[in-house]
């Protein structure tokens, strides 16, 4: 087992702290497109096939769905997961997840590319261990076992009778009349939902690189989220890409799913173009089977003591001898800094003085991590490989067969830092810097919708709330919400994920904690017959003046990080990012001040419309 500590990284006295500042920055500024995020296109119109067309289960025909239910979760995957187990324990039966695949699992069911695991720790991200009684087989999870898994999760919450799979949500309109949304679908389906919950996930539809030319190309294109095992041969659960042998392909993109797929395309492929903007920061995967023996030792209530120590590890701090249960990437910097500290007697140091350290650390680890890339052969693509910027600036991969890739004969690095992007596509293949590379096959793993543009990024057409006011338009400057899953004029409405809510280092823990809120809220309506539940203007205006007053200010580090979805593409104009308004005062402080809310149980800040006059929801 690998744990690295600071002794693996280089002292500090021996990095020119400064100069690599000033590296970073040069950096940064050669790769920020003046059309940040504008630069993907959607995959919509001539490219909808990418998004919309499930190639893995067949269309099952229904007729339209006109009834009355008492909940509408837009998502089936790890997000409307949670919520709906949530449900289930809060009593709540009568729902229906709605989501466009073809069965659960959301990202984990549509995304079936070649070496696709989990890239956390798989006892934290994997959620409800406990209540499935499920193992995972290595720390690092393949993702069809965590598809599986999911399968597994459906059928402990019996939550198949209320899927309804291959169905896009369409428009969301509140219907003050009876106090029911209306759900309409592009299968036909008129629902009158008393409640909704949009859970559809943060990284859920595909994007497109713009390049010049991108309808041209004659060959095969395909998305990484979409991958066409007719074409490349192998499966999902066998990736043995034998139809590959005699073709050219290039991948566009480096990012943590290319880092993935690209030792599979250097194995089978006969030439593989790599293309890359920004390199990723890349340590040793050292994946490894979970131990059965010590699994079964497990007191009741550990995966919550998992994931609440890989939160302090990951976006907060450990304390004073608390261990780091996890031991990977993502948790390396705490555990450095924690080691030092242990080493001089645990002085007592501010938060800033902390901070400081971590910030040092940072610099050591990344250059650990660089010199990684020094087991390729060729100096220029070793150095083009390494990554100039903070830890944590995009998102931290881990494969040891990336780097090796490069030193076999048929991979080519093809960097566009200079040109921002290849030139343009052509009908045989793609144009850089002059030279035009024939390929057979284009795959983009150019990631997914983070745009702030939240009708793009979650495809509904129309999202109205009273008076015909659109979600889109209500928050066009920013989130409005109170407790970050409510807002005002959108009764009976709401919101998960990066809103104005806290924020865990693992999402699953979130949604969970989430839909634990939302199926309180839910359920003390039915069961008090109230109708309608809605904040107040008054309530939302100050839960907001709260939040921004505990607010940590992170615009320095993320502006003057690389471009990458973390920060909007370098667009520093934009008033909302991907990961919202988190609750500066820490996730487990957001959830204590829920806590004590629901403990009232006032239903304090909600505007509360008796169930009189309406029948109860069938």
């Amino acid at each position: 087992m690998t744990i690295y500590n600071p002794t693996q990284c280089p002292p500090a006295s021996e990095i020119d702290i400064p100069a690599l500042h000033a590296k970073y920055l040069r950096e940064r500024d050669r790769r920020i497109k003046k059309n940040h995020n504008d630069q993907y296109i959607p995959a919509s119109g001539k490219w909808a096939e990418i998004y919309e067309v499930d190639p893995y289960t067949p269309v099952a025909p229904r007729d339209p769905v006109t009834g009355e239910t008492d909940v509408v979760i837009l998502g089936a995957g790890y997000c409307g997961m949670m919520v709906a187990a949530q449900l289930k324990k809060a009593g709540i039966d009568n729902f229906y997840n709605v989501d466009h695949g073809g069965n659960f699992g959301g990202t984990w069911y549509w995304n079936r590319y070649p070496g696709i695991q989990c890239d956390n720790d798989s006892l934290v991200y994997m959620p409800l261990l406990e209540e499935t009684g499920y193992m995972p087989s290595k720390k690092f999870a393949d993702g069809y076992e965590i598809h599986d898994h999911c399968q597994m999760i459906a059928d402990t919450f019996g939550l198949r009778e209320n899927a309804l799979f291959h169905t896009l949500i369409k428009n969301l309109k509140w219907d003050p009349e009876i106090n029911r949304w209306h759900v309409g679908t592009n299968r036909g389906d008129d629902i009158k939902a008393r409640f909704v919950v949009l859970a559809m996930g943060p990284l859920n539809k595909p994007k497109l690189p713009g390049i010049p030319g991108i309808d041209k190309f004659k060959g095969k294109i395909f998305h990484t989220a979409r991958w066409d095992y007719d074409y490349t041969g192998g499966g999902w659960r066998n990736p043995v890409l034998d139809k590959l042998g005699d073709k050219k392909v290039a991948i566009i993109g480096t990012g943590a799913t290319a880092i993935q797929v690209v030792p599979y395309l250097a194995k089978y492929a006969g030439h593989t173009y790599v293309v890359q903007r920004t390199p990723s920061t890349i340590d040793a995967r050292n994946n490894r089977p979970i131990d059965p023996e010590w699994y079964a030792a497990q007191k009741p209530g550990w995966q919550e003591e998992r994931i609440r120590n890989f939160h302090h590890a990951a976006m907060e701090r450990l304390a004073p001898h608390e261990p780091d249960l996890v031991e990977d990437i993502w948790t390396e910097i705490s555990r450095n800094v924690n080691a030092e500290l242990e080493a001089e007697g645990w002085p007592d140091i501010s938060m800033e003085e902390y901070a400081a350290r971590r910030e040092v650390m940072d610099y050591r680890v990344m250059e650990r991590l660089r010199a990684r890339c020094d087991i390729i052969k060729d100096p220029v693509t070793a150095e083009a490989l390494k990554p100039y910027y903070r830890y944590l600036c995009k998102r931290p991969a881990s494969n040891d067969d990336f780097y090796p890739a490069f030193n076999q004969d048929n991979v080519q690095l093809i960097d566009v830092a200079e040109t921002q992007g290849l030139e343009q596509l052509t009908e045989n293949g793609f144009i850089h810097q002059g030279v035009e590379y024939e390929c057979d096959c284009i795959i983009m793993a150019s990631g997914y919708e983070v745009t702030n543009d939240l009708d793009r990024r979650w495809g509904i057409d129309t999202i109205e709330g009273r008076e015909g006011i659109s979600i889109y338009d209500y928050w066009r400057d920013g989130f409005q919400t109170f407790q970050g899953m409510m807002a005002h004029n959108f009764p009976n409405m709401f919101f998960t994920g990066f809103t104005q809510a806290g924020a865990n280092a693992s999402n699953s823990k979130t949604f969970i904690d989430q839909g634990f809120h939302i199926g309180y809220v839910a359920s003390q309506a039915i069961n008090r017959g109230i109708a309608v539940v809605e904040p107040s203007q008054d309530a939302q205006d100050a839960y907001i003046k709260h939040l921004r007053s505990v607010a940590v200010d992170t615009s320095l580090f993320a502006n003057e990080c690389t471009p990458s979805y973390f920060n909007n593409e370098g667009d520093q104009k934009k008033k909302r990012s991907i990961f919202g308004e988190p609750w500066g005062e820490g996730y487990y402080a957001f959830e204590d001040m829920l806590g004590a809310w629901r403990s009232e149980g006032e239903l304090t800040g909600l505007m509360l419309t008796p169930e009189s006059t309406l029948e109860p929801a069938e």
